[in-house]
């Protein structure tokens, strides 16, 4: 699932945009001014930035600085009513990988955001995401909703490996092999069961865990 934050103080056109996007495997996290979206971004980065020019408590394009002066690869698309040439040539000035006009037809913006996402090679992005679960492979860190968790090394690569295979079914063996055997340590088949137990608690239980009886494990977005 794509995490999206979209920067924008227009509830209605807001709420219509997260809708829309959500249908298709699209996370929407609206922040209705700079101040929160800022706050939000530094503690965690999202795969993707839907940018308003005009906020309550700023403007759009310093903002755009902001974010481009931190990273420089994570895709910004501004969503503007703000359509001169002069404001569309100063947007990809300030570091704007995409600029969309309102107002704009979602399907078009939809189409848009993939056509960006693929540019950016997005498959490669360093977090992953099931239900509120996200894993940030370059941090080493996992959080469960916005509250970061203290996993040992076992458990963080234990999910690491279902979370890169979502959907999928590991097998038991398969997990023993890539979390244990790999680091030259004697485990047996219930050193697995237990890792897996103290993971669940450590995320309350997840429904998006599921154990495949007699085979391993699968985890799969559930809401």
């Amino acid at each position: 699932m794509t995490e999206i934050y979209y920067i924008e103080d227009d509830k209605s056109i807001a709420q219509s945009v997260k809708e829309y996007l959500e249908q298709y495997d699209f996370r929407v996290t609206v922040y209705g001014t700079i101040t929160d979206a800022r706050t939000a971004i530094v503690k965690m980065r999202p795969q993707l930035i839907l940018l308003d020019w005009n906020m309550p408590d700023g403007q759009g394009d310093r903002m755009c600085r902001f974010i481009r002066s931190q990273w420089s690869k994570l895709p910004i698309i501004f969503l503007t009513v703000r359509g001169d040439a002069k404001d569309i040539v100063a947007g990809f000035g300030d570091g704007a990988d995409d600029y969309v006009v309102k107002p704009f037809e979602l399907t078009v913006l939809h189409s848009r955001i993939l056509a960006l996402l693929r540019r950016v090679g997005q498959n490669g992005e360093t977090r992953l995401y099931c239900d509120d679960i996200t894993l940030d492979r370059e941090k080493k860190s996992v959080y469960l909703g916005k509250e970061e968790l203290m996993l040992s090394l076992p458990e963080y690569q234990l999910l690491l490996l279902l979370m890169e295979n979502k959907g999928k079914t590991v097998m038991r063996g398969q997990i023993l092999e890539r979390v244990w055997d790999s680091s030259g340590n004697y485990v047996n088949d219930n050193t697995l069961t237990v890792a897996m137990k103290r993971l669940r608690e450590k995320l309350h239980q997840p429904k998006c865990i599921k154990t495949i009886r007699s085979f391993g494990y699968r985890m799969e977005d559930t809401l």
